[in-house]
C-alpha cells in the first residue's frame, strides 16, 4: 500500500498533502486527550512495533504478498488521534530513511493509510464494542474485525485518489475490483496480527489499551450529594495488571527489534498487493525513482554490506531505533503540551 512517485498526478498529491497537514494538526490537538505519563511511552513503542512488522511481509495468493497497515492496531492500542500519529511517524520514518513511498506521495501514503485506515477501523471497533458483551474477548474479536474491514477500505481510498489523478489512463473498474479483491486477503493477515497483539497486551494491561478503557462501567451511587463508585462484583472487576509497564516497553522493543533484525530476513519477496495491481494492470512502469533512493538504508539494508542477512537486520534494528525515538519524541512533547494547559488552566489559590 506504499504508493511510489508517480502513480498520482501532482494536484492531486498536493491535495492529499494539505489533508494529510490537517489531519496530523488535529491529532495532535486530539492526542493530547488520549496520551497520559503511562501511555505516552507505549504510543512511542506502538510506532516501531509496526514498523517491524511491516517488515514481515508474508504470501496471500500465488506470487503476492502483503504486510500489515498497522491502523486498526494503533487505534485499539492508544486511540485513534495517537494511531493516526503513529502511522504518520512510521510513513515519515519510511520515506526518508528506506525509500519507501514517494515523498510526493507522502500525502497519499498518510490520507489512504493513517487516516481512512484509523478511522474505518476505529468506527467498526467502537460499533462492535458496543454491540457485545464487555469482555476481553470481545475487544480481541471486535480488532479482528476492525482490521479485516480497514485494509480493503484503505485500497478503496486509493483507487479513488487514482481515478481523479491517475498518471496511466487503465480502467478504474478493473482497478478497484483486483485492489480489493487481493486487499481482502491481506486483511486476513492483518486482522490476525492485530487480533493476536490486541489480546496478548489486554491479556496483561488491559487498563494500557485505550479500546478497552470503559470494558467495565462502574455503577454509581449517590452518597450525600456525591456520586461514588458502588463495589463490583467479583467477576465483573477488570484483571489486575500482571506486568509493569516498564516490562511489557522492554518486550515491545525486543520484540520489535527481534522481528525487524532477524524475522524479516524470511519474509516473503513477491511484490506487495499494490505492487502486484500495478503490474498486472500496466501503471507500474509510471513509478518515478525515490528521491532518496541512494539513501544508506534505502531498500531496507545497509549500503556497502554485502551480506543480505547482516545488511537487512541491521537496517530493520536502526529503523526500530529511529522510529521508538522519533515517535517517542513526539509523543513526549504532546503529553507535555497538555500538562502545561493544564497547569496554566488549574485554579489558583487566593492570597491570605
Amino acid at each position: 500500500m506504499h504508493v511510489p512517485d508517480g502513480f498520482i498526478d501532482a494536484p492531486t498529491s498536493l491535495a492529499t498533502g494539505v489533508v494529510a497537514a490537517g489531519a496530523v494538526a488535529v491529532s495532535l490537538r486530539g492526542a493530547r486527550r488520549e496520551l497520559d505519563e503511562r501511555t505516552a511511552p507505549l504510543a512511542g513503542l506502538v510506532a516501531a512495533f509496526i514498523f517491524a512488522v511491516q517488515m514481515l511481509n508474508f504470501p496471500v495468493a500465488a506470487g503476492t504478498s502483503g504486510h500489515l497497515l498497522g491502523g486498526a492496531l494503533a487505534a485499539i492500542l492508544v486511540g485513534p488521534y495517537t494511531g493516526a500519529l503513529c502511522i504518520s511517524v512510521v510513513l515519515l520514518m519510511q520515506g526518508i530513511l528506506f525509500a519507501d513511498g514517494g515523498l510526493t506521495a507522502l500525502g497519499v501514503n498518510i490520507t489512504n493509510m493513517a487516516i481512512v485506515g484509523v478511522v474505518v477501523a476505529y468506527a467498526v471497533f467502537r460499533l462492535l464494542v458496543k454491540v457485545l458483551p464487555r469482555t476481553r474477548r470481545s475487544i480481541t474479536a471486535a480488532s479482528f474485525v476492525a482490521a479485516l474491514v480497514s485494509v480493503p477500505a484503505a485500497a478503496l481510498a486509493f483507487t479513488l485518489l487514482f481515478w481523479i489523478g491517475g498518471t496511466t489512463d487503465v480502467p478504474i473498474g478493473k482497478v478497484a475490483t483486483a485492489m480489493v479483491g487481493v486487499h481482502l486477503l491481506i486483511g486476513i493477515g492483518e486482522a490476525a496480527i492485530t487480533a493476536l497483539t490486541v489480546g496478548a497486551v489486554v491479556a496483561v494491561r488491559p487498563d494500557l489499551v485505550y479500546g478497552a478503557r470503559d470494558l467495565h462501567r462502574p455503577l454509581k451511587l449517590r452518597v450525600g450529594d456525591a456520586l461514588v463508585d458502588a463495589p463490583a462484583p467479583e467477576a465483573a472487576r477488570p484483571v489486575a495488571a500482571r506486568t509493569s509497564r516498564r516490562t511489557l516497553w522492554i518486550s515491545g522493543l525486543v520484540t520489535s527489534l527481534v522481528l525487524a533484525g532477524f524475522v524479516s530476513f524470511y519474509a516473503s519477496a513477491s511484490p506487495d498487493g499494490l505492487e502486484k495491481v500495478a503490474e498486472d494492470k500496466g501503471f507500474a512502469e509510471s513509478a518515478e525513482e525515490h528521491a532518496n533512493a541512494d539513501s544508506p538504508l534505502a531498500d531496507y539494508g545497509v549500503k556497502d554490506i554485502d551480506d543480505a542477512r547482516l545488511s537487512g537486520g541491521l537496517a530493520g534494528v536502526i529503523g526500530v531505533g529511529a522510529t521508538v525515538v522519533a515517535g517517542s519524541a513526539v509523543f513526549w512533547a504532546v503529553r507535555r503540551r497538555r500538562a502545561d494547559e493544564g497547569a496554566d488552566t488549574a485554579p489558583t489559590s487566593p492570597g491570605v
